[in-house]
């Protein structure tokens, strides 16, 4: 993915708006403002405190912006090693992350995300793996959309070694408020998705993804997140995923 190595900037320009990565310590505040803004108007249980916590242990941001540059959406990205498991891997750990309704449609989040995760690993010399928490089905349907192999998931249990490295990445990083047995992370002050975004539109929950989703982390409703990993790497892509590296 050499062609991808590039400063941080816009990186997947759409019709309906443009999608960039910055560096954490370069955001002014009025972009900080309007992403706190964002979060509360779909989480409770957001406040300025939370917020700034999540944000001042992340690296990178993606921003989603249309074509008068207003925020519609954002992730949080935090970057780093861990021999937690025994042997030496990359992490990326996706924090808080959210997209307006009305740009539920768009591609442009996972466009970016995948430039953004190809740009920020590339030449490292260990298997990159994204730790994923969460708390909605939307959020657990990317992975099947994109990535070709991911834990847990409906259709296979979690093999031995997988199972190892979520545990071990994850009790390093949640310590107490991580539940091994349920795969789950609860924190003390859980953000909790309004509850317009609580709702399973009729017939979604027939995919098996969702299905999934639900018996797994039945606690979503109170904030509980569910600890989900895969490999990045492009032969770990589907076909969606693919194009969207295009």
């Amino acid at each position: 993915m050499r062609e991808l190595h590039r400063e941080a900037g816009t990186i997947a320009p759409a019709g309906a708006g443009a999608g960039r990565l910055v560096a954490r310590r370069d955001l002014d505040q009025g972009v900080r403002d309007a992403m706190l803004a964002l979060l509360s108007a779909h989480f409770d249980g957001v406040t300025r405190e939370t917020f700034d916590e999540d944000l001042s242990g992340k690296d990178h941001v993606i921003l989603l912006e249309d074509e008068g540059g207003v925020l519609h959406g954002f992730s949080t990205l935090h970057v780093y090693e861990s021999g937690a498991a025994g042997w030496p891997v990359t992490v990326i750990y996706s924090g808080d992350t959210i997209v307006r309704r009305e740009a539920w449609a768009s591609p442009l989040l996972a466009r970016t995300w995948i430039h953004a995760v190809a740009q920020l690993t590339w030449g490292r010399g260990t298997d990159v793996y994204w730790l994923l928490l969460t708390s909605g089905f939307r959020t657990y349907r990317f992975l099947p959309v994109f990535y070709r192999h991911f834990h847990p998931r409906f259709d296979e249990p979690t093999p031995d070694g997988e199972r190892q490295l979520i545990d071990a990445i994850a009790a390093e990083r949640f310590g107490s408020a991580y539940d091994r047995s349920r795969g789950l992370v609860r924190f003390p002050r859980p953000q909790v998705l309004k509850p317009g975004l609580l709702e399973i539109p009729s017939g979604r929950a027939r995919d098996p993804h969702i299905a999934f989703f639900l018996q797994a982390n039945p606690g979503y409703v109170e904030g509980d997140e569910l600890v989900c990993l895969t490999r990045v790497d492009e032969d770990n892509l589907t076909p969606a995923g693919r194009r969207m590296l295009r």
